[in-house]
């Protein structure tokens, strides 16, 4: 059934998606409850199926519209939400800020074919924790859900390199007429955010700087309680807007 994914590789791809987060594959007493959106019925059938062979993951519900997915998840208060972007009565970023209201705990990932640097900046501020292309391969789809859902964002390459380069553009316009100063960060927190930044998760920044890996998480979890954001791929973007980063 992977024909259903259209341009979906069946083969693994080491560097398919980029990840930023803590290490994924902690185990799980239950599995990890999805709600499919997509517009296309044979799309959502497709990962169904593709999701069905995977102990550790459940499809919970689907729907085929925003509007859909906002009643879907009220009721189901799906894990992961694995939503199109571009789809009739009500898109899929739109419905993303609506979902995390009625499913505080949802974690949404965008699956589509944009790669439209505006859809992927819209979605990270509607609250995405994930945007991948659906030409990623069967198998990285199953990776990235339950990455997410052990607290990565998740984004592909190319995307990833859209989204730096649409941030420096950002900074650049916006260079006069910045409004409100940056919360302050304690160098050390600035020191995890710059290696956040990089793409290093949780384990390698504690062995860059020689702390403990609970360290890191509490100066991530610092970092986003201080500038108010929800994911570290959002701390990042931020970091990068108010030039608490330096992009080269």
């Amino acid at each position: 059934m992977a024909d259903s994914f259209g341009p979906m590789r069946d083969e693994d791809a080491d560097d398919g998606v980029v990840g930023m987060g803590p290490d994924a594959g902690a185990s799980r007493k239950e599995p990890i409850r999805v709600l499919v959106v997509d517009d296309h019925a044979l799309f959502r059938r497709g990962l169904e199926i593709v999701l069905a062979a995977e102990e550790d993951i459940q499809v919970v519900g689907e729907a085929g519209d925003g509007a859909e997915a906002v009643d879907k998840a009220a009721d189901l208060l799906p894990d992961i939400v694995l939503m199109d972007v571009r789809m009739p009565k009500r898109g899929g970023i739109e419905a993303c800020t609506s979902i995390k209201e009625v499913a505080p705990s949802a974690k949404i990932i965008m699956l589509t074919i944009s790669d439209e640097e505006a859809d992927l900046y819209d979605a990270i501020k509607a609250g995405a924790t994930g945007y991948l292309l659906k030409e990623i391969s069967t198998d990285e789809v199953a990776t990235a859900i339950r990455a997410v859902a052990d607290g990565q964002s998740q984004i592909s390459p190319s995307m990833a390199s859209k989204l730096l380069t649409e941030f420096k553009s950002m900074i650049q316009r916006t260079d006069e007429r910045r409004l409100v100063p940056a919360p302050r960060l304690t160098d050390r927190e600035l020191e995890v955010l710059k290696l956040v930044a990089t793409g290093m998760n949780n384990r390698d920044i504690a062995k860059e700087l020689f702390i403990s890996e609970n360290t890191v998480k509490n100066h991530v979890r610092n970092i986003l309680e201080k500038l108010q954001l929800h994911s570290r791929m959002e701390a990042v973007v931020y970091a990068m807007r108010e030039k608490i980063l330096e992009i080269r």
